[in-house]
């Protein structure tokens, strides 16, 4: 029987409650004024999406990026898009990571699957300033 951790599980849900609050104030933020109509309407179509079985719930997917990819969640976009030309489009969860030492981390979840199909990482500014700090090689100036 395995045995389940309550702080690592509350600690989950509170990430994932974050997360859909955060997605809710987006909405309502963006939601306002002349994009309202579509705003609706892509809400709309990504819960008629979750409700045919098209995409995956986010609570699904914060939990399986949290595994392999730790850090603070703090935008999500549920976007459709094309995978290449002239290809059917796909539901895609965008969502943005915080990670520790101020490290920002994009990563692109394919909705249906839960797969990731693209990351991109900025590093923070500790890693800048070490980088910074270094002597750089092949420098100008007393050599050969």
């Amino acid at each position: 029987m395995l045995k389940q951790n309550p702080t690592a599980n509350r600690a989950s849900g509170h990430r994932c409650r974050k997360a859909v609050g955060a997605l809710c104030i987006l909405l309502l933020t963006f939601g306002s004024g002349a994009g309202m109509a579509d705003s609706e309407r892509d809400h709309d179509r990504a819960r008629q999406a979750l409700e045919a079985g098209e995409v995956l719930p986010l609570r699904t997917i914060l939990e399986r990026v949290e595994r392999q990819h730790p850090g603070q969640v703090i935008d999500v976009e549920l976007e459709r898009e094309h995978e290449d030309k002239g290809s059917p489009e796909r539901w895609v969860y965008k969502i943005k990571l915080l990670r520790s030492g101020g490290a920002l981390a994009k990563l692109k979840v394919d909705a249906r699957t839960g797969a990731i199909i693209g990351k991109r990482e900025r590093s923070g500014p500790e890693h800048e300033r070490e980088q910074l700090d270094q002597p750089r090689s092949g420098s100008v100036g007393g050599g050969s």
